[in-house]
C-alpha cells in the first residue's frame, strides 16, 4: 500500500518532480547550444552533424520503449536517479569526445547514453506527475511541461554566457553535468517509494517480470491508442514547429532570417503561457473540451500560418499554432494516469507513441517537404491536429479519477 505524504513531503515531492522535468530540458539545451562548436572541432559537414542529431533522437527512441522494462525492474525512483546519472554523463562525454580527443566515435557514444538516458526518463517522470496530480486534486502536468520549457531557456541562457566567458565544450558540458548530478540525488531522494510506481523492494507485491507483464498490458487497451491519437497529432504540431516553423516563415513567405527565428520564439512564448496558466482552465472547463478547443486554435493557426498574406499574419497564425499546441501531450499524460494503479503502464505506452512522434515527425515532413514544398506539407498536421481534436473524447476522465473533469 502507498502512504499518503504529508503536507510536507508533497511539496518537497512536487517542487523535486519539477526540477526533474526543469534538468531534462537543460540537458537538451546544453549540447545543442554548442552545435557550432561541436561542429567546427570534429571538421565535420552539415550532413554529419543531421547524422549526430538522429543518433540522439534514435537512441531517445529506444529509452522510451524499453522504459517499461526499466520501470518493471528498477521502479520510478532507482530508475529516474540512473537515468539523469547516464545522461549526465553522456553530456561529460560528448565534451571529451570534442575537445580531448576530437573524435566522432566518442561523441557518438556520449549522444547515445544523453538520448537513451532522457528518452527513458521522460516516461518515468511523466508517471511521478500524473501520480503528484492525482494526489492533488489539481491539473498540474502541464506545468511541470513548462519547468521543461524553461529547462531548456535555461540551458540556452547559460550556453550563451559561457560561450561569451569563453568556456570549452568540454568545460560548459561538464559543469552542466555536475549540477544535473547534484538535482539528480536531492530531487529523487525527495520522492517517495510508491508501489503504483514498481518501487517496492523485490521482497514486496509481484515480481518484475509480472510488473512488466501488467505494463505490457496497456498496449492491449483501445484507449492508449486513442490517447496515442490525441497526443500523436499535437507531438507532430510541437516538434514540426521547432524544426520547421522558422523556415516556413523565411523560405515560405520570403521574410528576412531574423524574422524566422521570431516566428518560433512567439511559438514558444504562446505554448509555455498556456502550459503555465492552462491547469486552472482544465480545472474549470474539463480536459475533454479544453483539448478541442485548442484542435481548432491550433488547426486554425496553422492553416493562417500556411496562407497569411501578410507577415504580422504569419506571426497570428504562430501564436495560435502555440497556444492549441501547447496541451495536448500534457493532458494526454494526465488521462493516462487517471488509475493510479495502472499510471505507470499506461502513461509509459502514452508517452511513447507520443514522444516518437515528436522525434520521428519532423525528419518525416523534411522528406516530404522536399517534394511538394514546406508550407504545403504542413496541410499534414492541420489534418493529424483534427484528428488529435476528434479523438479527444478518449481523455474522458475514468471514474473515480480526481482530475480532469471540470466543475459542473
Amino acid at each position: 500500500m502507498d502512504v499518503t505524504p504529508t503536507r510536507s513531503q508533497f511539496v518537497r515531492w512536487r517542487t523535486a518532480t519539477f526540477a526533474i522535468f526543469l534538468a531534462s530540458g537543460l540537458s537538451i539545451a546544453t549540447w545543442a547550444s554548442r552545435v557550432p562548436a561541436i561542429k567546427l572541432s570534429l571538421e565535420i559537414s552539415k550532413t554529419e552533424v543531421g547524422a549526430l542529431l538522429l543518433v540522439g533522437g534514435l537512441a531517445s527512441i529506444i529509452g522510451l520503449s524499453v522504459s517499461s522494462l526499466v520501470l518493471a525492474r528498477f521502479g520510478a525512483r532507482r530508475g529516474m536517479l540512473a537515468m539523469m546519472l547516464l545522461f549526465s554523463i553522456g553530456i561529460a562525454v560528448i565534451g571529451v569526445g570534442t575537445d580531448l580527443f576530437h573524435s566522432v566515435p566518442v561523441v557518438v557514444v556520449g549522444l547515445v547514453m544523453w538520448g537513451f538516458g532522457n528518452g527513458c526518463l521522460d516516461v518515468m517522470m511523466n508517471v511521478e506527475g500524473a501520480a503528484i496530480e492525482e494526489q492533488s486534486g489539481k491539473t498540474i502536468l502541464p506545468l511541470f511541461h513548462a519547468f521543461f520549457s524553461f529547462g531548456t531557456v535555461l540551458g540556452a541562457g547559460l550556453g550563451v554566457a559561457f560561450i561569451a566567458a569563453g568556456l570549452t565544450v568540454l568545460a560548459h558540458l561538464a559543469l552542466v553535468a555536475a549540477l544535473i548530478v547534484v538535482v539528480a540525488v536531492v530531487s529523487v531522494s525527495n520522492v517517495p517509494p510508491r508501489q503504483a510506481a514498481d518501487d517496492p523492494s523485490p521482497s514486496e507485491g509481484p515480481g518484475w517480470r509480472t510488473r512488466l507483464s501488467e505494463s505490457l498490458s496497456a498496449w492491449r487497451e483501445p484507449r492508449t491508442y486513442a490517447l496515442g491519437v490525441v497526443m500523436l497529432g499535437m507531438s507532430f504540431a510541437e516538434g514540426g514547429a521547432n524544426d520547421w516553423l522558422a523556415l516556413g516563415v523565411v523560405e515560405g513567405h520570403g521574410a528576412p532570417e531574423e524574422l524566422g527565428a521570431l516566428g518560433l520564439a512567439v511559438f514558444s512564448v504562446s505554448m509555455a503561457v498556456v502550459r503555465v496558466f492552462g491547469g486552472p482552465l482544465v480545472d474549470r472547463f474539463g480536459r475533454v473540451a479544453v483539448l478541442r478547443l485548442l484542435a481548432v486554435a491550433a488547426a486554425a493557426g496553422l492553416l493562417l500560418f500556411i496562407l497569411a498574406p501578410s507577415t504580422p499574419l504569419v506571426f497570428v497564425g504562430a501564436a495560435l499554432w502555440g497556444v492549441g499546441a501547447s496541451l495536448g501531450f500534457p493532458l494526454g499524460m494526465s488521462a493516462a494516469g487517471d488509475d493510479p494503479a495502472r499510471a505507470a503502464a499506461r502513461v509509459s505506452a502514452a508517452a511513447t507513441i507520443g514522444y516518437i512522434a515528436f522525434l520521428a515527425g519532423p525528419p518525416v515532413l523534411g522528406v516530404i517537404s522536399e517534394h511538394i514544398g514546406l508550407l504545403n506539407t504542413m496541410y499534414i498536421l492541420v489534418v493529424l491536429v483534427a484528428a488529435s481534436g476528434l479523438f479527444s473524447g478518449a481523455a474522458k476522465p475514468l471514474p473515480g479519477a480526481q482530475v480532469g473533469a471540470g466543475r459542473r
